[in-house]
């Protein structure tokens, strides 16, 4: 076996410097450098959205979500370490005291940037389509975008595109809107 056909394994991930996120895909290892500052905001601002309404309940939210920023999933033989992932509680009823999550998610955000919008999209989101995750919601901070993606068979459809300032209610978390300018740093209209 090559270098080049090693398959590598949570050892090598282990290894990795503190300000490098590694995941294992198919035996492959990907390295990406802590988010900048944009893709750090609209991760934060979301979440912060989202765990409110939906992980505590509260601003008239309706709760019963656990809602995490940056989970180390293992899931299928892969390490996936997406932006924010969701579990409904009726589905994992308490947190496991571990360092990773071995339920797939409900739903999940992957924050693009120019460094992991490739990764991302070609291929986290076919792994995700495998392992059954149902909602997936890809947002850029620095075209100021959210899709919202929903498994349809073994595929993702995306069923709605926001842009810029939209106030937003999207599945599965149409109870609570979301102003997108905060994700981007700019004052909501």
């Amino acid at each position: 076996m090559t270098a080049a056909e090693r398959l590598f394994t949570y050892d090598d991930i282990l290894a990795l410097p503190e300000h490098q996120v590694g995941e294992l895909i198919a035996g492959e290892l990907h390295v990406s450098p802590r988010p900048a500052l944009p893709h750090a905001l609209a991760s934060s601002g979301l979440g912060h959205f989202l765990f409110g309404a939906y992980g505590l309940g509260g601003g008239g939210g309706p709760g019963g979500w656990w809602i995490l920023d940056e989970p180390e999933l293992h899931l299928g033989g892969d390490v996936l370490v997406p932006d924010l992932a969701g579990w409904r509680r009726e589905r994992m009823p308490t947190l496991a005291a571990a360092v990773h999550a071995e339920v797939v998610p409900d739903w999940l955000c992957e924050v693009l940037s120019p460094s992991t919008a490739g990764l991302d999209r070609a291929k986290k989101l076919p792994r995700y389509a495998a392992l059954g995750v149902a909602h997936v919601w890809l947002v850029d901070p620095l075209a100021r975008t959210l899709e919202v993606l929903r498994l349809v068979g073994e595929h993702y459809a995306v069923i709605a595109a926001h842009c810029d300032d939209a106030r937003v209610r999207a599945e599965p978390f149409e109870a609570v809107e979301i102003p997108l300018a905060a994700l981007w740093g700019a004052a909501s209209s």
